[in-house]
């Protein structure tokens, strides 16, 4: 199966897109926003929810002289703290940055929950791992927003997830407020920016174009 053929029909059968705005903000200060985050949003007073996740990223690559860079990415994430979670697995379609209009970055989405053996079955396929981590962090709600405050660990071997394999990547965590919503809702933006105007100055949450980062 090439690529260039399964990234449209995937767009085609994921009508739900996914709203993002991302920033960062340093370990120092992380408590700060936390307490801010638990006075805005709706799960004040249970407070906020923990996760510890490995996720793994699988790529299938083009193999045609003329399209060697196009490539499609399956996302895998696992929750370590509970071994007894489904499996999900995730694919993002590119993300829609040319509209200056927008206030967030737009992708199509689509996740699916599955059984253990879903990295056997990527790998079948011809996708191939690229690269994995760890991500821990505090996981809170705003109406249909969602607010994730993680800190990103890199892994010395692939698939060990072990402490000791484990290293913080940077020293600052990844702050990102998501929606998942159906085609055409555009007020979301909106919404999603007036709650981020809240955050401000602790952290700054912007969409940004990641082909910038390749």
């Amino acid at each position: 199966m090439e690529p260039s053929s399964l990234a449209p029909s995937l767009k085609h059968i994921a009508p739900q897109q996914e709203y993002l705005l991302q920033g960062s903000i340093l370990d120092t200060h992380r408590d700060v926003l936390l307490n801010r985050l638990r006075g805005l949003c709706d799960n004040a007073e249970s407070g906020a929810q923990l996760y510890n996740d490995h996720e793994s990223v699988y790529m299938l690559r083009n193999t045609s002289n003329t399209q060697q860079n196009q490539y499609v990415l399956f996302r895998v994430r696992q929750a370590l703290d509970d071994p007894e979670a489904p499996h999900y697995i995730r694919y993002l379609g590119q993300a829609e940055v040319g509209n200056r209009e927008r206030q967030t970055l737009v992708r199509a989405c689509l996740d699916v929950s599955c059984s253990s053996n879903v990295k056997e079955f990527l790998e079948e396929m011809g996708f191939r791992l690229d690269h994995d981590y760890i991500s821990r962090g505090y996981y809170f709600h705003k109406g249909r927003m969602k607010v994730t405050v993680s800190k990103i660990w890199k892994m010395k071997q692939p698939g060990k997830t072990e402490p000791q394999n484990l290293e913080p990547l940077g020293n600052s965590h990844l702050v990102e407020l998501s929606v998942v919503a159906p085609l055409g809702q555009e007020q979301i933006g909106e919404d999603m920016k007036n709650f981020a105007e809240q955050l401000k100055p602790l952290v700054l949450l912007e969409k940004f174009d990641h082909r910038r980062l390749q």
